[in-house]
């Protein structure tokens, strides 16, 4: 069976401070591995809720933790619609919640799902295979000023033009349909230089147009402006991140949150009370040890950060 290698789990898990009858999500469930270490520590009588957009996910999940008979609850669907799933079960409130944003380890080697460019399959990138929209989609229809602004902002790509203008040329005389394509187009006019050979130099188109066909900083923005609510007093909220957009979002909410004053910069007056919502339990992001990045190379950019909520 294929296995994925959860980041950060020992941490995040530490850091949820679970609790024998406590009500837990999981709400980027993925192989289970983040849910098992849960309901372990929660033994022997505390429930968890799972989450995922991937069918497939949870089915494996579902197999794996049977044997939590019904301490252990999964549903497909994205977090963003998590206060629904609640609202659902009939949980009006929950002692933690932890998210996992990386694609996992199957998904990545899965190539009829084409999220990576180490393998050749189809340019497809979707999470949830009912979305309309496909990598291919975007690659060969967007107007090349929008392609170029996309793998800007969500890839973070400095020669985006450049890969654009590649890209428009191209697909006049033939559609893009395989990510090997896609990837050769791209290495072929992105410059060598040190960051190029530390990474593919495709990295961070395919990791833009991954973010644009399945939403997922809009789904982020969603969730994280939810989440707080869905806590009961002491509930904690642990998040890992693999690039900087997200990690960005996170750790602006969070810092609103613990904020003494949450009024408007313009108000005279303070009409909060001066309260904060939130307790931060991580002042800086925690990174993965030497070790874990050794073992795990897909590590190396995880961030983790968490809070409880006052």
């Amino acid at each position: 069976m294929l296995q994925h290698r959860p980041v950060l789990m020992r941490e995040a898990v530490q850091l949820l401070a679970c609790r024998p009858g406590g009500r837990y999500v999981d709400a980027t469930l993925g192989g289970g591995g983040y849910a098992e270490a849960i309901l372990e520590a929660a033994s022997p009588d505390g429930r968890l809720l799972g989450l995922d957009w991937d069918e497939a996910a949870v089915a494996r999940a579902r197999e794996r933790l049977s044997a939590y008979g019904d301490r252990f609850l999964a549903e497909c669907a994205p977090f963003d619609r998590l206060p629904d799933i609640l609202a659902w079960i009939g949980w009006e409130g929950v002692d933690g919640i932890v998210l996992d944003l990386g694609v996992s380890s199957i998904q990545l080697d899965d190539a009829s799902r084409g999220l990576s460019f180490q393998q050749d399959g189809p340019l497809d990138m979707r999470l949830d295979s009912s979305l309309a929209v496909t990598a291919a989609d975007l690659v060969n229809q967007l107007p090349e000023e929008e392609l170029a602004a996309l793998i800007a902002e969500y890839g973070e790509e400095r020669y985006s033009r450049r890969i654009a203008r590649a890209i428009a040329e191209r697909r006049r005389e033939e559609p893009f349909r395989r990510t090997a394509e896609l990837a050769s187009l791209i290495e072929s006019v992105v410059p060598r230089t040190a960051d190029t050979r530390r990474i593919h130099p495709a990295t961070r188109t395919f990791l833009a147009l991954r973010l644009a066909v399945n939403r997922e900083l809009e789904v982020l923005q969603g969730f994280l402006g939810k989440a707080l609510d869905l806590l009961s007093v002491g509930g904690r909220l642990a998040v890992v991140t693999f690039h900087s957009l997200e990690d960005r979002l996170v750790k602006r909410a969070f810092k609103a949150w613990s904020r003494a004053c949450r009024c408007p910069v313009d108000l005279p007056v303070c009409r909060c009370e001066g309260r904060p919502l939130a307790r931060l339990l991580t002042r800086k992001a925690v990174k993965p040890s030497a070790q874990e990045v050794q073992e795990n190379p897909r590590a190396r950019s995880a961030r983790l950060r968490a809070v409880e909520r006052l």
